[in-house]
């Protein structure tokens, strides 16, 4: 048995030979210590730091959104993913939970009326200025075991990974 069709549950998937028994160990092992373990790990660990040091029950993904309009201003949904590193799968759930939290508003685009736009309201604007040196706080803690080069090291690689999928 050879092709896709041999590798269950992988789409896609086209290895020439079915791995024998110590490949699929060491492959298992692999996923078990891999990059996307330890990344899943790291976004726990950030998860709870968060959770546990950040006011007022917002989210992290809530606080990008609310920050990215802190910082550009009002913008339609799109752009707001775009700069929030957000799709509209996860963008549109948050934008109206914060809606309706009374943190932002949604209202017609004056110059185009099928266009919808984005825009904290004060009490937003309010819980950006106070939340924004937890969430600084938690990136601190997050990689406080890093040099300040290690940590820009850090960045710079994960985001270049980042870079590289949007072009795939």
């Amino acid at each position: 048995m050879t092709g896709a069709d041999d590798t269950p549950g992988v789409a896609g998937s086209s290895p020439a030979t079915r791995p024998d028994e110590g490949e699929i160990r060491a492959l298992v092992q692999q996923g078990t210590s891999g990059a996307g373990h330890i990344i899943r790990r790291l976004y726990q660990l950030r998860t709870r730091m968060w959770q546990e040091t950040v006011p007022y029950d917002l989210t992290g993904p809530q606080f990008t959104v609310l920050g990215t309009l802190y910082v550009h201003g009002s913008m339609d949904q799109g752009t707001l993913g775009q700069h929030a590193g957000l799709d509209k799968s996860t963008a549109a759930p948050i934008v109206e939970r914060l809606r309706g939290r009374g943190l932002l508003v949604i209202t017609r685009d004056t110059a185009d009326a099928r266009r919808k736009l984005l825009d904290l309201t004060p009490e937003g604007r309010q819980i950006v200025t106070h939340t924004a040196p937890f969430a600084a706080h938690v990136d601190e803690q997050l990689l406080g075991a890093l040099s300040a080069a290690e940590r820009e090291e850090f960045l710079r690689l994960t985001d270049r990974v980042l870079d590289t999928e949007k072009t795939r």
